[in-house]
């Protein structure tokens, strides 16, 4: 436990020093960096090695493509590098029949694309909100979907640990309890009005974030706040059950106590994306 207070806390301290260079291309370069670990993590988890490189070789270009495309002419790349990475998979598939799995490697891509997406969400959101007109409300998006992802795991181990009485599903997760899922829901909407609350304190105080923080904002937070633990779960179980069924134990050593980037990250990866479309529709109705 005293390892991983400490990773935690650490864990914070670089968030923070992240977040300060959020206006900058060091922010996208290194979600671009968090993102293209976790999809390494994957790769291994899936048994890949140095003999099959040149998976996660195409993974690199297109990764970073999408994460980093900040103009229109970048954008229109997209597609036809997608095209051309599928394509590139297909060959390797076809050229070497008889070693590499297409189960594996349709796991690969799958899981990929799941991390891309989530990571992504992250950098649409800056993109979505732009600071010279929305100043730090991109930045509260992103602190909120944290605060909905972790506060809901943290309640849910206390609760569970306190309360757990009904399993939620012993094979993939075993520790995983109905109480302790309620719990999380519980976690995840006191975390996101705790977070609105500081949010609009700073915005009466300095006047610099857009968003006007009232009842209605706070009933907004608590439902979604509620959804996201749901899809927080969701994204557990998910990278739990392929955990499972690769045979390893954690995705990683990266963070001390809490394993690799997907051990951490898992319960981000459908919040992250609902956060971002709620932001569209329900706070700015932007076009």
């Amino acid at each position: 436990m005293k390892t991983r207070i400490i990773t935690a806390a650490v864990g914070l301290c670089v968030l923070a020093a992240v977040l300060a260079f959020f206006d900058t291309a060091l922010f996208d370069l290194t979600l671009s960096l968090v993102c293209l670990l976790a999809i390494h993590e994957v790769y291994a988890a899936m048994g890949f090695g140095k003999k099959q490189w040149p998976l996660y070789a195409l993974a690199v270009p297109f990764t970073l493509l999408v994460m980093l495309s900040t103009s229109e002419a970048i954008r229109a790349l997209v597609l036809p590098a997608a095209f051309l990475t599928a394509l590139c998979y297909n060959i390797l598939l076809v050229a070497r029949g008889k070693t590499l799995d297409f189960g594996k490697l349709s796991s690969f891509v799958y899981f990929g694309g799941v991390i891309i997406f989530c990571f992504y969400s992250l950098i649409h959101l800056k993109r979505t909100l732009p600071a010279a007109q929305y100043h730090y409300d991109a930045v509260y998006f992103i602190l909120l979907t944290l605060c909905f992802a972790w506060g809901g795991d943290t309640a849910a181990y206390f609760a569970g640990r306190a309360f757990g009485r009904h399993k939620m599903a012993p094979f993939v997760s075993p520790h995983k309890t109905w109480e302790g899922a309620a719990g999380g829901v519980l976690g995840s909407m006191a975390a996101g009005v705790i977070a609105t609350a500081v949010y609009g304190y700073l915005s009466g105080r300095y006047a610099s974030l857009t968003v006007e923080v009232g009842m209605r904002h706070f009933i907004v937070i608590s439902v979604m706040g509620a959804v996201a633990s749901v899809l927080g779960i969701l994204g557990d179980l998910f990278a739990s059950v392929v955990k499972r069924q690769a045979g390893i134990k954690d995705y990683g050593t990266i963070f001390p106590g809490h394993g690799g980037i997907l051990d951490r990250f898992d319960s981000v990866m459908f919040i992250a994306p609902f956060v971002s479309i709620a932001v569209r529709y329900f706070f700015y109705h932007l076009v």
